[in-house]
């Protein structure tokens, strides 16, 4: 066989043996990295539920005695002042028990004005008698009856000027009996709900029985959120501590607060999660904020600041992460972890500055030894 065929048959016997490795090598698996980097990483506690945005003040109001609603001088959205009428049940009937009280009190004033004249009269009369007794011009028995006709006088006085005080207390009575008609905001506030028409009878709850109230009033100056928190992280928090809430309502916003309660117990709702109940208060309330909106609520427990940083998704079991070296080989490195949070953990040793963790460590393919390659963003 010529040279020149046994060349041929060789070339091609190591391209046909090029191709076939390359066909059945490993191919490079693609991976998400970030960078090591430095900044500030905090120590967090997050509630187990969502938490809820209340009002400082809220009253559920509604007339401490039934009948039948016969003014509603507001409606939903108004802004109302502390003393403000917001109901009226019909009350003619009482109203025209206070206007009697108060006849029967200005007759009895009368009656007692006249009753204290006599009074002043007849004691005068007897102070003249007296001294005519003392020069012998009229007689002991017409002193005496003068002196005791006086003192009764001043005791019919007297008994009138306790009728009297009688008669402010009904009419004190009638008063408050009509003030049951009324429901009269307690403080400043919108009006958030109204259940009820005119004419339509309403009657007092129940015991035991929750129902609607008649007029539901918030004041939406002053919010705060209850948030549950585990068990296990309630000892570490504080009122004063700082903290951060977020609502679904405003998913690109994040709004400082600070905790102002801690309760004082346990819930046992979920036997096997067990939660106390923080409140956190808006440290800037805005007026977009509205009470029912469900919150999550961020306690800050430590902060440690221009420390080395990863994801936390990058972390795997046991403190280890997976980083890709300059020949583009996955090594897997041990390293020690500081504070942590669900996104970034800090790193106290084991890795360097802008080394790449890999954060899709989930991937079929992706583990120490096997290689890989960036994938673009």
């Amino acid at each position: 066989m010529k040279r020149s065929t046994i060349a041929m048959l060789v070339t091609g016997s190591a391209i046909v043996a090029a191709v076939a490795w390359n066909a059945t090598r490993a191919r490079p698996v693609h991976v998400v990295l970030a960078p090591v980097e430095r900044g500030e990483v905090r120590w967090t506690a997050s509630n187990t539920r969502a938490g809820t945005v209340d009002a400082c003040n809220r009253a559920r109001m509604a007339p401490i005695m039934g009948g039948q609603i016969a003014a509603l001088p507001v409606a939903e959205g108004d802004e109302v002042v502390a003393g403000q009428v917001l109901l009226q049940l019909w009350n003619d009937d009482l109203k025209a028990q206070l206007q009697l009280a108060e006849m029967e009190r200005q007759a009895a004033a009368s009656r007692a004005d006249e009753v204290c004249t006599s009074a002043e009269v007849a004691q005068r009369e007897a102070k003249r008698i007296e001294s005519l007794l003392e020069r012998g011009l009229t007689s002991e028995e017409a002193a005496d009856s003068a002196t005791g006709q006086a003192q009764a006088r001043e005791a019919a006085c007297e008994a009138m000027r306790s009728m009297m005080s009688v008669s402010d207390a009904q009419v004190d009575v009638a008063r408050a009996w009509l003030e049951r008609t009324f429901v009269r905001a307690p403080f400043d506030g919108t009006v958030a709900e109204i259940n009820g028409e005119i004419g339509e009878v309403v009657t007092p709850s129940p015991v035991g029985i929750p129902t609607l109230p008649a007029v539901d009033l918030i004041d939406s100056s002053c919010i705060y959120v209850t948030a549950p928190i585990d068990e296990v992280d309630a000892p570490d928090i504080r009122a004063g501590m700082a903290a951060s809430i977020s609502l679904d309502a405003f998913p690109d916003q994040v709004f400082p607060a600070t905790i102002r309660r801690v309760a004082p117990y346990v819930l046992d709702l979920e036997k096997q999660a067990r939660t106390v109940d923080i409140e956190a208060e808006f440290d800037q309330p805005s007026g977009n904020l509205l009470p029912g909106y469900s919150a999550d609520v961020e306690v800050v427990l430590d902060v440690h600041t221009d420390v080395l940083k990863i994801p936390t998704q990058a972390l795997l079991d046991g403190g280890r992460v997976l980083v890709l070296n300059d020949d583009g080989i996955l090594e897997e490195k041990a390293i020690t972890v500081g504070l942590s949070n669900w996104q970034v953990t800090e790193v106290k040793a084991g890795l360097a500055e802008g080394e790449q963790v890999v954060l899709s460590i989930d991937r079929t393919g992706v583990v120490a030894g096997a290689a890989a390659v960036a994938e673009a963003d």
